[in-house]
């Protein structure tokens, strides 16, 4: 894919906060911004995708929840299987990590949009509803696969926190956001939804430029920790997305009929690894997992890989396929 398709303004701030970080810079982003961006840029997303919703059929709705649900369940195993049997993780923190690459990075979302939306390519919705759903069986598998790795190692298995992360997951903050906005979006009239036009589409772009900028920035203190993950768990950073992505790409091409646009969001939905929402159930619910090994692998390897590799890559491969 030629270098100028990478050349548009979320990419760039992103390669700005890298390059700031890289050079020792004291740009510092102000305290809280970060928080209130991702709550911008989350309604945005599900205003955009309810109102899309509104005209959608129920039928594809309900396969893209059941395909949201199989990536959530099956990404995650096929994660441990890997990071247990072929670099020989232990079971907790391989659970930790597992639970990160099931779930969603809104960022990588995010830019995968404003990606396909610098190039004029159409997309379908559902992927919007697939971002919210994803969040609550990784975690939820991770759990389980970290009571038995307690098992196993002959640990007390603490009964009481797999529905103490099945319920912070379903109340997470960009859950609710998620579903809450996807429902204003689907139920209010077009000409009352008209009226914010503005705010959730006009000045979305920039607001993820400003959210990139930050990112870029956490990325690269991240990648200081790239020694202390080992060559072998950084390349399972890069490994795991492209094979996420291309079981993405299949689900959407092949299962949901989805095209090039689609396809590829989904794909990125399965490339992913989450570090806004995951991180602290995990930390809460499996104490004795590593938060540098899982922390380090999805905001410092995976989320950059993505944006800067694996998006032209995908929408190209999924290009491809819509052939």
């Amino acid at each position: 894919m030629p270098l100028a398709g990478l050349l548009i303004p979320p990419l760039l701030f992103f390669a700005l906060g890298a390059a700031a970080q890289a050079f020792r810079s004291d740009l510092k982003f102000p305290a809280d911004l970060s928080r209130a961006l991702s709550i911008y840029l989350l309604i945005g997303i599900g205003l955009h995708g309810g109102a899309e919703l509104a005209h959608a059929e129920f039928s594809a709705a309900v396969q893209s929840i059941m395909a949201a649900f199989a990536l959530g369940v099956g990404l995650p195993l096929l994660a441990y299987a890997a990071l247990t049997s072929l670099l020989r993780i232990d079971g907790l923190n391989a659970a930790a990590i597992a639970a990160h690459y099931g779930s969603v990075s809104a960022g990588t979302f995010l830019t995968a949009i404003a990606f396909m939306q610098s190039r004029d390519i159409a997309y379908e919705s559902y992927p919007v509803i697939m971002l919210a759903v994803m969040e609550a069986p990784a975690i939820i598998v991770g759990l389980v696969l970290a009571q038995r790795a307690r098992r196993l190692a002959g640990a007390t298995a603490d009964a009481a926190g797999l529905g103490t992360a099945f319920s912070k997951a379903l109340t997470h903050g960009s859950v609710v956001l998620l579903f809450g906005t996807m429902l204003i979006g689907a139920v209010v009239t077009e000409k009352s939804l008209n009226t914010i036009t503005p705010f959730y589409q006009t000045i979305f772009t920039g607001a993820l430029c400003l959210f990139l900028l930050e990112l870029g920035m956490d990325a690269a203190k991240r990648l200081e920790d790239f020694w202390r993950v080992g060559w072998r768990l950084a390349a399972f950073g890069v490994a795991m997305p492209l094979t996420g992505g291309a079981i993405g790409l299949a689900i959407g091409h092949g299962w949901l009929g989805f095209g090039p646009g689609g396809a590829t969001l989904v794909a990125v939905l399965g490339a992913s690894a989450s570090y806004i929402a995951v991180p602290p159930a995990i930390r809460l619910a499996v104490p004795e997992a590593n938060p540098s090994l899982y922390l380090t692998l999805s905001l410092g390897i995976t989320f950059p890989f993505n944006v800067v590799v694996g998006i032209p890559l995908y929408l190209g491969a999924a290009t491809w396929l819509a052939s």
